[in-house]
């Protein structure tokens, strides 16, 4: 096998912002799991001693043959770059080189691995169960020492000091003993509680992002992480928050256009895919992996909470992934709150994860020592790209709306019956090729939401293909009225002022910032000549206007208009107002929500209405067919 792992040149070296800074067990976790995923690995299994400092990583990746063992801690030695134009094209999780030689400087590292390219079959033995190294000669040729790894022992200069053979399946099992041994300071920051609260934190992140692969997180031989993997972060999110449902989340996978700064992309893509198709096995990126795709196409995938269903006391998950790891980002972070802006409860922040694939050319990574900080080339175009992903996942349409439940032999009856008839059964929207693009992403179909009836006057009872829907009438007309006055904020000039009493200067100087002034009309007594269009003919309008005044910025101003504006619960209507409120109301762009964070409508789908009175779809069970 050739050599892969090896130095960097010195001008490489030189060009490298920061090295790895491992200030901790959970540093030190983050960056062996990096290299087992980026060695292939989809089973990984992470063994934390933290009283005795003792970390072991194993995992079923590439594995390293004896030679590559020999070099692999050995300072700036790496096999994911190898000249400076590498460094403006990273397509791995790691690329300095110092991440084992940093090891092997803070405590004792030891290193088992076997090549699983020897063309002798995996073998499914847990790489944390390997037996006990025997010592034995090395035949270089020999079929025996070809079933087996190496184990390689490294003095703190990452200098190879015992080596022998070790019977191991394919993959590889990192070591450290004693970390910080030399470095008492950095024992004394963190508990043991508290180092394995975060080591569980960085798995989650990394996990998130590679959704294939298997984790095992334990405490000595006791389990207390095991992440089952799937084929989206979706499934994963009901793993890491607690009280998140599947039922909770929607998922979106979208392609991106290639942004304005993508030109030079584009140029080197060619040259960075035959870089990677050149790098030989042990922690770089499987060039041919469905499971790591290059982003030479680049994407986005979204994984939102519904607001009306699951929101946090804190933004801990607003998060954002680019290129397989989760980096903050506070522009993108900060664009995703504005997006739930008036979706959530008050002090309530959203739960959203946001993964980017990204042509390597547009990323700077060599800036951060943990890599958690990138630079994009063009943030303003993924602001929009994630700003309008969330809006398409929020929005009611036949992409996030659940399919009429139909089983699949009533729909090929239904099929057969079709063909040979004049009209056409749409069994489900997303089986409807008809329309743009366009059209399909932002239509729910106003007549598959019918109004029937009217409850206690406050909730309005509408048919959906998928079932039953309730929707509350106040706060539906007030999510309308809520992003009329955001769209346009219309004062109206009145021949009578109102007439308000008893204002601060704060409230006077509140109500300028809306744009309505005020002026002198006597003692305590002020003037108002222009008020929003919705307050100008209500009677209560010097009341709206105080309350105004009570408020610091336009859109709690919006938001407190279309409040009072709104038709008020106990209200009758007709088939036909219902309607047309039902109309208006699907067509906002957050219609799950109202301002204040409350959900606007509950839905009963056909099964579980079947459920609950025990209906059979089986055509002639009932009839004893």
């Amino acid at each position: 096998m050739p050599v892969t792992i090896q130095t960097l040149p010195t001008e490489v070296i030189d060009l490298i912002a920061a090295g790895e800074v491992i200030d901790s067990i959970a540093a030190a976790v983050r960056e062996l799991v990096e290299n087992s995923l980026d060695a292939g690995a989809t089973r990984i299994v992470v063994s934390v001693w933290p009283e005795q400092w003792r970390i072991q990583v194993a995992d079923n990746g590439t594995g390293m043959d004896l030679e590559n063992l020999q070099q692999a801690a050995s300072p700036h030695s790496t096999s994911k770059i190898t000249t400076e134009a590498d460094l403006y094209k990273i397509a791995t999780l790691g690329f300095r080189g110092e991440a084992l030689h940093s090891l092997a400087q803070l405590g004792c590292l030891e290193v088992l691995s076997r090549s699983n390219d020897l063309g002798l079959g995996d073998f499914s033995e847990n790489r944390e169960s390997a037996q006990t190294p025997a010592k034995s000669s090395f035949n270089k040729g020999g079929i025996e020492n070809a079933r087996s790894g190496w184990r390689v022992v490294y003095n703190n200069a990452g200098v190879a000091v015992e080596v022998e053979t070790a019977a191991i399946a394919p993959g590889t099992v990192v070591t450290v003993d004693n970390l910080f041994g030399n470095w008492p300071v950095r024992r004394s920051f963190l508990s043991a509680a508290q180092q394995m609260r975060s080591i569980q934190s960085i798995i989650q992140q990394i996990a998130i992002c590679h959704p294939q692969v298997n984790w095992q997180l334990r405490q000595g031989n006791i389990p207390c992480l095991h992440v089952t993997p799937g084929s989206t972060a979706e499934q994963l999110l009901p793993q890491f928050v607690r009280g998140v449902r599947a039922s909770d989340l929607q998922y979106l996978k979208l392609d991106v256009p290639a942004s304005p700064a993508n030109n030079k992309a584009a140029n080197l893509l060619v040259e960075t895919q035959l870089v990677a198709a050149t790098v030989k096995p042990h922690y770089q990126l499987p060039v041919a992996s469905s499971q790591f795709p290059m982003p030479n196409s680049q994407r986005l995938e979204l994984v939102i909470g519904l607001p009306d269903r699951c929101h946090r006391r804190r933004p801990d998950w607003v998060k954002v992934g680019v290129n397989r790891r989760v980096v903050r980002s506070p522009e993108l972070e900060q664009t995703i709150l504005s997006a739930f802006a008036r979706t959530c409860p008050r002090d309530r922040y959203p739960v959203c994860f946001v993964h980017l694939q990204i042509s390597p050319s547009e990323i700077d990574w060599n800036r951060h020592p943990a890599k958690v900080e990138i630079y994009l080339h063009d943030p303003s175009f993924w602001q929009e790209q994630v700003s309008e992903a969330i809006a398409r996942a929020l929005h009611l349409n036949d992409e996030v709306l659940p399919a009429a439940p139909i089983p699949e032999r009533v729909g090929k009856l239904l099929k057969a019956s079709e063909q040979k008839s004049a009209y056409s059964v749409g069994i489900s929207a997303k089986q409807n090729d008809e329309g743009s693009e366009e059209e399909k992403a932002n239509k729910i179909g106003l007549m598959e939401l019918r109004a029937i009836a009217q409850i206690h006057h406050t909730y309005i009872v509408a048919e959906h293909s998928s079932g039953m829907w309730l929707i509350e009438q106040h706060i539906a007309h007030e999510r309308v009225l809520y992003e009329q006055l955001c769209a346009a904020w219309q004062l109206k000039c009145l021949e009578k002022p109102v007439i308000l009493s008893q204002l601060s200067a704060l409230q006077i100087e509140n109500l300028s910032r809306l744009g309505l002034e005020v002026e002198t009309f006597g003692e305590q007594l002020w003037a108002a000549r222009e008020v929003p269009e919705l307050l100008a003919d209500r009677d209560d309008c010097a009341d709206a206007l105080f309350e105004l005044s009570k408020v610091a910025d336009l859109q709690a101003a919006q938001v407190a208009t279309a409040c009072r504006s709104a038709m008020k619960n106990g209200t009758p209507l007709n088939l036909l107002q219902m309607q047309n409120l039902l109309d208006e109301w699907q067509q906002t762009r957050n219609p799950r929500t109202c301002p204040h964070g409350r959900p606007i409508y509950f839905a009963l789908e056909e099964s579980t209405l079947a459920r609950i009175f025990r209906r059979s779809w089986v055509i002639g069970k009932s009839h004893g067919i």
